[in-house]
């Protein structure tokens, strides 16, 4: 959630989170942020502290008495003693205006991993797509896919990194044996057709294992 009285640092904020695979919920002050939360559970908070109604660290107090939902502050008060103070509070992290985005989301990455439960995901799920690692089940909208066992572990491999980019020799070199030397790229170009004639509705024009034209191909949550 993205809590700014700024319009244009919200939209920017949102479109930017967004595209890094994050699902945004934003609002302009204090007190719709804290009903929002309350409501929503976000996984984590970008906080601005300067607030039309309500002081940042106001809220931020307001909200520790009830919640542990990580919150980094966002704000142009850069000074050690108002940084020291936001992190007494309760705040995870601290990030200063103007920052850069690339780092924003690092920092946030970093957030997640401290707070997060550290039990194992054993389904993989997206909207209209399905992984189930222990079954070894892949659903694609209401149906029951087959697949064969390399496939699908070349499915999960890339569905477990979002958005990273593998070329074709780091996913030989990752899903299948490294006994079987006679395999070579070709053999994952094929599989990759394979499974998206499996799970993709059109697969000439792919929904969910993406081709990064000259490096290898993606998985898009």
């Amino acid at each position: 959630m993205v809590v700014d009285d700024d319009q244009a640092v919200r939209v920017l904020l949102t479109r930017y989170l967004e595209m890094e695979g994050f699902q945004v919920d934003q609002v302009p002050d204090g007190g719709a942020a804290l009903a929002t939360i309350a409501a929503s559970q976000p996984d984590l908070v970008l906080l601005d502290l300067t607030l039309p109604s309500d002081d940042g660290l106001d809220i931020l107090t307001r909200l520790r008495r009830d919640s542990e939902v990580p919150v980094i502050l966002l704000t142009a008060r850069g000074s050690e003693a108002d940084r020291i103070l936001g992190l007494k509070l309760g705040a995870d992290d601290y990030v200063v205006k103007p920052f850069s985005l690339g780092e924003l989301t690092a920092r946030i990455a970093s957030v997640l991993r401290r707070t997060r439960s550290p039990l194992p995901q054993s389904v993989l799920q997206f909207d209209g797509l399905v992984l189930d690692l222990a079954t070894r089940e892949v659903t694609a909208g209401d149906l029951l896919v087959s697949t064969t066992a390399r496939e699908f572990d070349l499915l999960a491999f890339l569905a477990s990194s979002p958005r990273q980019v593998f070329s074709r020799q780091q996913l030989l070199a990752n899903v299948w044996d490294s006994s079987e030397e006679w395999q070579d790229p070709d053999t994952v170009t094929e599989h990759i057709r394979r499974i998206r004639r499996r799970i993709e509705p059109d697969p000439d024009h792919p929904r969910w294992i993406k081709t990064v034209r000259g490096v290898g191909y993606r998985f898009d949550p």
